[in-house]
């Protein structure tokens, strides 16, 4: 038997709770439609600033970004770090939530830890198209049983 799916959102951000516990809910959604529901995640919520800073040290580029992921050794997956600044501003320009875009954020994370990347077109179209069967998959309503 596996062990339990662990989620651990930190919200430096001061999110709202409702949203980071719905957050949670779909991350594991995904989690668990990936096939990896045994592994443990984190997720921190925080600010350009923040971003800006491990973008920096990390990836050397001088700039904020939305999310950043970072590979742990199993039983880990792995950290995904969100700018809660940067998923407002891409929500309002996209006419969608911020839950949505933080949703679209995270799964985006997560699909960097399972080894998908976007460096040329042909990456990018099954990264994404990846991204978005599993957020389908995480929101989808449960079918009625008759």
């Amino acid at each position: 038997m596996g062990a339990e799916l662990t989620i651990d959102v930190r919200n430096r951000a001061k999110v709202s709770p409702s949203t980071v516990r719905t957050l949670r809910a779909r991350i594991g959604r995904v989690m668990r439609a990936a096939g990896v529901a045994e592994r443990t995640l984190s997720v921190s919520l925080t600010n350009d600033r923040e971003l800006h800073a491990l973008n920096k040290e990390y990836a050397n580029e001088d700039h904020a970004t939305d999310v950043l992921s970072f590979e742990q050794e199993a039983p880990l997956l792995g950290d995904v770090v969100i700018s809660v600044e940067t998923a407002a501003r891409q929500a309002k320009a996209a006419k969608h939530s911020l839950l949505a875009e933080l949703f679209h954020l995270a799964t985006h994370g997560v699909v960097h830890l399972l080894g998908y990347d976007h460096a040329t077109e042909a990456e990018e179209r099954v990264m994404f198209a990846y991204e978005a069967k599993l957020r389908a998959r995480a929101t989808a309503r449960p079918r009625r049983r008759a």
